[in-house]
């Protein structure tokens, strides 16, 4: 049977009854050519049908059949018996929520259908009453965490060490381990994801007339920024804060790039012209993690949660600043990667005790003793391996 506008609205089962699974089929592919027509992501949309599909599943019912109850029943479960995180849920919710906004739409003739084949209609089932929200600005994974500066420093200088090491041996990859130990002081230097890491040219760095001392990398635009569902890659221009971030750089494209031949365009290459992978950095950086033994909780995205951190907490950057350099739209993201360094309580304690005792004309007790900012992570010297020796 044919319905408004050419759409098939359904096949009769054996029995002359209309068939409901073809019905679903239907209002399913619809959904999608309507999330690809706002330029969805392919990925997206079939990760948007599969929630539609559990919850069909858990409740034994066709969506023109739910209800509210049966919603919150299997949200209830997702969180309580499978575990899933507060965010996950909430994402389960909003896909839940667009579909019955699709269906219920009066610009489409679904409910229309419903009501005549199977005597029920759409309705929205995720309501103000259940819908999860933003209970609190930062919905981070307590696992997840930064690194202190002096884990930091460690990390960066068993990464040298690590060069060094294999260079000596004459085994081969030195160069791909100084390009993994410069890959890795970049992400930190500017906050970087790793996927916008992993797409970086050499374009993508200019001057900054207002801090020459930087010389040709004050700035770092950044093209690959994380994107809203349906929409394009988000650009945005981070300024220079380390001058040993500029000198890495600077030695990498000298000494280490060069080594791959010319034409070079791309910042961090494999030996075959393609991007350095995610996997491959995060196998090298566990192998790094293992060998220091850390803490649990350190990732690659570690080093963006870091330089956040560490700027608010440790060199007393503005956050609106760090906003801007992370490319947030709003504060609250930004404070999902700032949780404090160690001594920073202790820091504010020290200097508002100090800044009180100078107001009331006293002398704060124990100059020598009051707590100073650490210095950035150094970058260590290495020696650059002869043309062919990795």
């Amino acid at each position: 049977m044919a319905g408004k506008g050419g759409i098939l609205a359904f096949f009769p089962a054996p029995d002359g009854a209309p068939d409901p699974d073809r019905f679903l089929s239907e209002v399913l592919d619809g959904w999608a050519n309507m999330m690809r027509a706002k330029g969805l992501k392919a990925a997206y949309i079939a990760t948007s049908r599969a929630v539609v599909m559990q919850l069909a599943d858990f409740s034994g019912r066709f969506p023109w059949e739910w209800l509210p109850g049966e919603t919150d029943e299997w949200f209830t479960h997702l969180r309580a018996v499978k575990g899933l995180a507060h965010s996950t849920v909430r994402k389960y919710q909003g896909a839940i929520e667009g579909f019955c906004e699709y269906a219920t739409s009066p610009h489409y003739d679904w409910s229309e259908h419903s009501a005549r084949m199977f005597g029920s209609t759409f309705s929205q089932v995720v309501t103000e009453l259940s819908r999860v929200t933003h209970s609190q600005p930062n919905e981070a994974r307590p696992a997840k965490r930064a690194f202190t500066l002096r884990e930091l420093q460690q990390f960066f200088d068993l990464a040298d060490l690590e060069y060094e090491r294999v260079l000596g041996s004459g085994r081969s990859g030195a160069l791909v381990v100084l390009r993994d130990a410069a890959a890795f002081k970049t992400a930190y230097g500017w906050g970087l994801r790793v996927n916008e890491l992993r797409h970086l040219q050499l374009v993508d760095f200019s001057p900054n007339y207002r801090a020459p001392y930087f010389g040709d990398y004050g700035t770092l635009q950044v093209r690959w920024g994380k994107a809203m569902a349906g929409q394009a890659f988000k650009p945005r221009n981070v300024l220079t804060v380390f001058d040993w971030a500029a000198e890495t750089v600077d030695d990498w494209i000298r000494n280490g790039l060069a080594r791959y031949g010319e034409p070079v365009s791309d910042l961090y290459p494999t030996g075959t012209g393609g991007l350095v992978t995610e996997s491959h950095l995060w196998r090298r950086m566990k192998d790094l993690l293992d060998e220091l033994g850390f803490p649990p909780g350190l990732d690659v995205h570690s080093l963006r949660r870091s330089y956040a951190t560490h700027l608010l907490t440790s060199y007393g950057y503005d956050l609106k600043f760090v906003q801007f350099q992370l490319g947030h739209e709003h504060a609250a993201t930004t404070s999902v990667y700032t949780l404090p360094a160690p001594d920073f309580q202790a820091s504010e304690l020290a200097r508002v005790h100090r800044e009180t005792l100078e107001a009331s004309g006293a002398t704060p007790p124990h100059p020598k003793r009051q707590l100073r900012l650490p210095p950035p992570p150094a970058l260590r010297k290495r020696p650059i391996p002869k043309r062919g020796s990795s």
